[in-house]
């Protein structure tokens, strides 16, 4: 596609000679030429076709000048440069054009090998900003896109506390921070039915929109899965299988998912290559609840679930929390670890969960300030009431 310039000058033979000069680039399609005798001609010319970028003109012109064509240039809502041309003894006009805003001159006579190379840098510099306005269209879009996708993701994972106002005998509450505006960290929890209570934490492989995508994906499959009334190991195995099928290999999720039976305490568990939560009694005991432990969820098509039991009894809080508690960092690189978070739990013992929650989020922020949020950070907390 020619490059167009728009030429404006009253000299009628100037017409010519850019013609001849230019023939071969004419003819190759690198260039076209459009011509004007004076301002109001190229102000026409410029309305009626978008793709005039690059002006030259004459300063000295009837009708309307360059330098009044200069001033009009400004109401035309797109980026153009304007060189001017003028006899070597106007540098006044000259000076007022740059003013104005012409990116550069020539002086007449006109020497054409000067013309070239005034042209290609005016089409250069152009190229260059449009360019970088495109870029920064794409870039506005995207942030756009990313907004709606942190706002989607936001409304798939329960926010609204207490989630089951009626229920006594449980509390529960749960957080997630993205590092970025999407992540790949999800939690969720449902009612198996009136006895039994699902809760679940991931944390997806990688960052951004992929990891987000494959989020959702994992919630909705595990979910599904879970309301089939499966066991903790045979959900995880179910959902580990799908996802080597239908999934990149790249991509896979450690995944928590237990069950609570809500009159007894008893809870069922699996663990898919997930942290391992703990366990706070209200006088400030903590256990991990580290066996058994099998593969991270999505890897390899035959893995091993194994279904973990032990007993949740009334005012003990199990929590659950990603990697991006214990592996934040600080200044120094040292990491909040799980000696921090050992002691945040024990200070918060006897707290409400959603105190426990914000605390533990808190802290982690406290730890890290000053620095960017390197990975997404979930949180957690289940206790039994008993009553």
């Amino acid at each position: 596609m020619p490059f167009k310039v728009l030429v404006v000058d009253d000299e009628p033979d100037m017409e010519l000679l850019i013609r001849q000069r230019f023939r071969r680039k004419i003819n190759d399609g690198e260039f076209e030429f459009v011509f004007a005798h004076n301002g109001e001609e190229a102000l026409a010319k410029l309305n009626e076709d978008p793709g005039l970028d690059v002006v030259m003109s004459d300063i000295n012109m009837p009708v309307m000048d360059g330098l009044t064509l200069l001033l009009r240039l400004a109401d035309i809502d797109r980026i153009l440069k304007a060189v001017v041309v003028s006899a070597y003894g106007d540098m006044q006009n000259i000076r007022i054009a740059m003013n104005r805003g012409a990116y550069d001159f020539l002086i007449k006579p006109i020497d054409f090998q000067d013309f070239e190379v005034t042209l290609n840098k005016a089409i250069q510099e152009l190229q260059t900003i449009k360019e970088s306005l495109r870029a920064r269209e794409q870039l506005t879009a995207l942030q756009q896109e990313l907004s709606v996708a942190a706002r989607i993701q936001q409304a798939i994972l329960p926010k609204e506390f207490p989630p089951f106002p009626l229920r006594t005998d449980f509390a529960i509450h749960a957080r997630m921070v993205p590092a970025r505006e999407v992540g790949g960290d999800f939690y969720d929890f449902f009612l198996l039915d009136k006895d039994r209570l699902g809760f679940v934490i991931g944390d997806v492989s990688g960052k951004g929109v992929p990891a987000a995508i494959f989020m959702a994906v994992c919630r909705t499959l595990l979910k599904a899965t879970a309301l089939q009334n499966l066991s903790a190991g045979d959900c995880l195995k179910y959902v580990n299988d799908v996802l080597v099928r239908q999934s990149d290999a790249a991509m896979f999720v450690t995944i928590f998912y237990g069950i609570l039976h809500t009159p007894t305490g008893e809870l069922e568990y699996c663990s898919g290559g997930h942290n391992p939560p703990y366990i706070v009694s209200p006088n400030g005991d903590l256990r991990l609840l580290d066996e058994p432990r099998s593969l991270i969820v999505g890897a390899l098509e035959q893995g091993t679930f194994q279904t973990g039991h032990t007993m949740l009894r009334a005012g003990e809080c199990i929590l659950l929390f990603t990697d991006g508690v214990t592996e934040a960092v600080d200044s120094s690189r040292c990491e909040f670890s799980d000696a921090r978070l050992r002691t945040v739990l024990e200070q918060n013992s006897s707290s409400p969960v959603d105190q426990i929650v914000e605390n533990v989020i808190s802290e982690v922020r406290i730890f890290s300030s000053g620095l960017p949020q390197a990975d997404d950070v979930t949180v957690m907390a289940l206790r039994r009431t008993g009553s």
